[in-house]
């Protein structure tokens, strides 16, 4: 194998897959990329065995091979590299790296070693503004639960709708909070609901981050068991979770006696400041509703810290009430908010507290008390 190719284009491609790589002690292997040079194309694979991400890469092809390499090792070295045309060459179990004045070799293991990467080419084809899959994607992940407990709620719910408008759900659950967030498709196909790792959904974002690419859309191809987003010069492929999300729909509020619109900005400031003076673990922060003044009292204590108050303003429609949330959920959901105000939506004490962007119908954040 001998390819050449920009310092640019070989690093963008294993900066894309370098997420995928890490310390896997029982497959070494895993920990490598797998570089392929055939039919005047080269790929750039790495896999973790859930997931397998292919990139394309421009390069002249001098002689056809794969082999496979450490990625970090070789991503930080072609990062140190200056911005010229760099030679690959595979001379029996080392890959030879010239640049310039520089050069080295890399150890690495027969491509024939590397697991299989599956290919998805026929199933339900959907079309996403990739901008839109991006935020929502950023907008779901951090209410995905942080353990495999509940397979289902490891990952994120992502359901196609055919019927009127074409829409895709994505949504997510730990029972402590819950996310969902609405996006037109370009394209649809069949109504179908699926449950994508947690892991997968990660590096669906990152894909759409940091490819650099100019396309405005994502393409999306599910089957029974997989589901492939491609971008780009990129593709990932990932297996599905197995079963049915849960029916998280029933626990979205209806109807409530008080509606509080504030300032998006401060809110977040509020539940920073408040965040410094809370429990590890509980992060709690009281909510009082003062409709008759027109704000709404954050409070926290904490025994190690010391405690906190303040007053947030806010145009208060309904009657006044007192809540205890967890802060650092409170924040994972309106960071991600880009409208000048907040609302949020109350029951009671004692029923989940919904969060919402104003003006926008498209995402709903909710978060569940705590038991006091």
């Amino acid at each position: 194998m001998k390819i050449i190719c920009t310092k640019e284009n070989i690093a963008h491609a294993l900066a894309l897959v370098s997420g995928v790589t890490g310390k896997n002690v029982n497959l070494p292997i895993l920990n490598n990329v797998l570089i392929k040079a055939y039919e005047q194309k080269v790929e750039i694979i790495a896999t973790n065995l859930e997931l397998a991400i292919v990139v394309s890469v421009r390069a002249k092809i001098e002689e056809n091979g794969s082999f496979t390499v450490p990625a970090r090792t070789l991503l930080d070295f072609v990062n140190l590299l200056p911005n010229e045309k760099i030679d690959f060459t595979l001379r029996e179990n080392e890959l030879l790296i010239t640049c310039g004045k520089s050069s080295t070799k890399i150890k690495g293991t027969s491509a024939e070693d590397y697991p299989i990467i599956p290919s998805l080419e026929q199933g339900k084809g959907f079309l996403v503004d990739s901008q839109e899959f991006k935020r929502g994607l950023i907008q779901v992940l951090p209410a995905v639960a942080k353990n495999d407990i509940r397979p289902e709620l490891a990952g994120v719910f992502c359901g196609f709708n055919n019927e009127g408008d074409q829409m895709m759900t994505l949504a997510a659950t730990d029972s402590y909070r819950l996310a969902e967030k609405k996006i037109s498709l370009k394209q649809g196909g069949d109504s179908i609901q699926i449950i994508i790792p947690g892991r997968s959904a990660q590096e669906f974002n990152h894909l759409l981050s940091e490819t650099g690419e100019e396309e405005k859309q994502a393409r999306i191809l599910v089957s029974d068991n997989q589901i492939m987003v491609s971008y780009g010069s990129a593709q990932i492929i990932s297996r599905l979770v197995e079963g049915s999300y849960p029916d998280y729909k029933q626990i979205i509020p209806k109807d409530f006696v008080s509606t509080a619109t504030v300032d998006t900005t401060n809110i977040i400031k509020e539940m920073k400041a408040s965040g410094l003076f809370t429990t590890s673990g509980v992060n709690a922060v009281s909510l009082i509703l003062r409709p008759e003044v027109g704000t709404i009292g954050v409070s926290s204590v904490s025994t190690q810290t010391g405690e906190y108050s303040s007053e947030l303003t806010a145009d208060i429609q309904g009657v006044g009430a007192t809540l205890l949330l967890n802060n650092r959920y409170i924040l994972d959901g309106i960071n991600s908010f880009d409208t000048a105000e907040t609302q949020i939506k109350i029951i009671n004490a004692d029923s989940p507290c919904v969060f919402l962007p104003k003006n926008d119908t498209s995402y709903l954040y909710i978060v569940m008390p705590i038991r006091q």
